[in-house]
């Protein structure tokens, strides 16, 4: 039996270069449809969008496989069901999961509230017929990294299934930065062995995440090692982005801060290749799904010339042929 995995596309990154306007909703589709590289789109849209969606989902004959959204604790529990209705209509089978690290009075939320939180969504989600997961991202509870695997078995020691969103960008661009892994003090963790960053050493957290089986869904977008911030982007407060994107190909003379070195992304792609070969030769695996997810925000792509668009579909096509060939070997 084939082991399948589908590639798609979150609609934030299906645009140019940060200054052109978001194409409508149709144009979107079209886009995406033209590539031949897609099988779905990745998307939570407003309310009064959805009957939109849905009218191009089914003209370019592309599903709305995945959605997702942020939530804080003690405010947005509400909003998580109405998303989970919205992506039963629209026929997904993913709602990712964002929360907060702080609730709504403030307070640093624990294990056991995320685990109590993920058991609510999980109940919501069985009556929609959709898989909520918990993301790994930064300004939420889960840049803590090592708190991911504590509330991992919280959960399954409370007879659930762990689902959670790889999206390892987060992890990457921390590596050799030490400004980065002050936030939540990861560097003392860092310093005691306990937390491994770097995906080519042995016990490194990704592959702790993989390895047990918990990824259902992943989001890709290229990151490097103690990435560049992005000083295309200011806040009002003079702040520069964080910097959480990294272009997967050339993105061309002028178009990028940096001098461009595509030998940067290799622990990036030792990932996605570590995600895949257990998925290829694990029959329990649960991840069903990439999305790419090139986007224009503060802290990843804000003030970029380079093309999202074309960034998704570089990365796409690289997965796509780095998976055939892990296929083709499992089958060996």
């Amino acid at each position: 039996m084939l082991k399948n995995l589908e590639f798609g596309i979150q609609t934030n990154g299906i645009k140019h270069t940060h200054a052109d306007p978001m194409p409508d909703i149709d144009t979107r589709f079209n886009m995406v449809k033209e590539t031949g590289l897609f099988d779905y789109v990745d998307k939570t849209p407003a309310a009064n969008e959805v009957e939109q969606f849905l009218l191009a989902s089914k003209k370019y004959q592309l599903p709305i496989r995945c959605g997702g959204w942020f939530y804080m604790l003690g405010r947005d529990e509400a909003l998580l069901i109405e998303n989970l209705k919205i992506a039963n209509r629209l026929g997904s089978r993913i709602h990712n999961i964002q929360l907060f690290s702080h609730n709504a009075s403030g307070k640093l939320i624990s294990n056991q509230d995320v685990a109590d939180f993920y058991e609510f969504a999980l109940k919501e989600g069985e009556k929609w017929n959709v898989d909520p997961c918990l993301e790994v991202h930064v300004n939420m509870w889960s840049e803590d990294f090592l708190r991911v695997s504590a509330v991992g078995q919280i959960v399954e020691s409370m007879g659930l299934p762990f689902q959670m969103t790889l999206d390892h960008s987060h992890i990457i661009f921390k590596i050799d930065n030490p400004i980065e892994q002050e936030v939540f003090n990861i560097n003392e963790d860092i310093k005691k062995g306990d937390l491994i960053l770097d995906p080519f050493t042995v016990g490194n957290v990704c592959a702790n995440w993989i390895s047990k089986g918990w990824v259902r869904h992943c989001h890709a977008r290229s990151a490097v090692p103690n990435n560049p911030k992005n000083i295309a982007a200011t806040d009002g407060e003079g702040n520069i982005g964080r910097g959480i994107q990294y272009p997967f190909r050339d993105p061309g003379t002028g178009n990028y801060h940096e001098l461009w070195n595509e030998q940067l992304l290799e622990p990036w792609k030792e990932v996605v290749r570590q995600l895949m070969l257990y998925h290829a030769n694990n029959a329990d695996s649960r991840l069903g799904q990439i999305s790419t997810e090139f986007i224009s925000n503060f802290d990843y792509g804000e003030g970029c010339k380079y093309s999202l668009f074309d960034q998704a579909q570089a990365c796409t096509s690289w997965m796509r042929s780095t998976w055939d060939k892990i296929l083709a070997e499992a089958k060996k």
